[in-house]
C-alpha cells in the first residue's frame, strides 16, 4: 500500500493514473456511441434498447459507480497536475509552444477537460436525470436538440472531447512506457481516427434530428 502512494504521489505516478483512467472513459465513449446508433433506426428501436439497458440496472448501476470513480480520480489527479506544472514555471520560456512535438491537444488538456466536466454534468441533467414518466429518453434527444443552442454546444463539446482523445490516446501508451518510434504513428493514427469518429458519430445525433425528425 505505501508502495502504491509513494508511486501515485510523483508526477510520473499520477500521469499512469490519468492514462488508465482515461482508458476506461475511452471504453465507455465507444460503447456509448454504438448504443447511440439505434438512434438512427426509429423510436421504437431505441427505446428497446433502452428497454434492455434497464433490464441490466443492478450491472448498469455498478458501471455507473465505476465511472463516477474514475471520473473523481481523472478529474482530481488532472487538476493536481495542471497546478504542479504551473508552480514549475516560474519563468515562461521564449520559444515556440509548437516545438517539442507540443499541439493543440496537449495544450489545451486541462482546458478541454474542464469544458467536458461541465458539458457531462449538463448531458446527465438533460437525458439521464429526467421523469422517465413524463419523458422518454428519445423525446428527450428531440426535444433538446430542437434548441439551436443545446445542439451548437453539443457539437462544439463532442469535437472538444475527440480533441482530448486525440492527444490522451497517444498519451496512453507513452504514460504506460508502451511507446516506441516503431508503432507511434500507427497509434496516433489510430487516435486521430478514432476521435474523429467519436466527433462524427455524436455530433450527427443533433444534426440529424434537425434535418430528418
Amino acid at each position: 500500500m505505501n508502495w502504491f502512494i509513494e508511486n501515485i504521489s510523483t508526477a510520473i505516478g499520477k500521469k499512469l493514473l490519468m492514462a488508465v483512467t482515461g482508458l476506461g472513459f475511452v471504453g465507455f465513449i465507444f460503447v456509448h456511441l454504438v448504443g447511440n446508433l439505434n438512434f438512427y433506426f426509429g423510436k421504437e428501436v431505441f427505446l428497446k434498447y433502452v428497454e434492455t439497458l434497464h433490464k441490466l440496472d443492478p450491472l448498469i448501476f455498478v458501471a455507473e459507480l465505476v465511472l463516477l470513480g474514475l471520473a473523481v480520480i481523472h478529474v482530481s489527479t488532472g487538476t493536481l497536475l495542471f497546478f504542479q506544472n504551473l508552480r514549475a514555471r516560474k519563468t515562461r520560456y521564449a520559444v515556440n509552444k509548437s516545438a517539442g512535438g507540443r499541439t493543440i491537444g496537449s495544450r489545451t488538456m486541462p482546458y478541454t477537460g474542464f469544458f467536458i466536466l461541465l458539458f457531462v454534468i449538463l448531458h446527465l441533467f438533460q437525458f439521464h436525470f429526467i421523469d422517465r414518466s413524463q419523458m422518454t429518453p428519445y423525446d428527450a434527444a428531440v426535444n433538446t436538440f430542437g434548441n439551436i443552442g443545446f445542439a451548437l454546444v453539443y457539437i462544439v463539446a463532442v469535437i472538444l472531447v475527440a480533441l482530448h482523445i486525440r492527444h490522451g490516446f497517444w498519451s496512453l501508451f507513452q504514460s504506460l512506457g508502451l511507446n516506441h518510434e516503431k508503432y507511434m504513428p500507427l497509434i496516433q493514427t489510430v487516435g486521430i481516427i478514432f476521435a474523429v469518429a467519436i466527433a462524427v458519430g455524436f455530433a450527427f445525433v443533433p444534426i440529424y434530428i434537425r434535418a430528418v425528425i
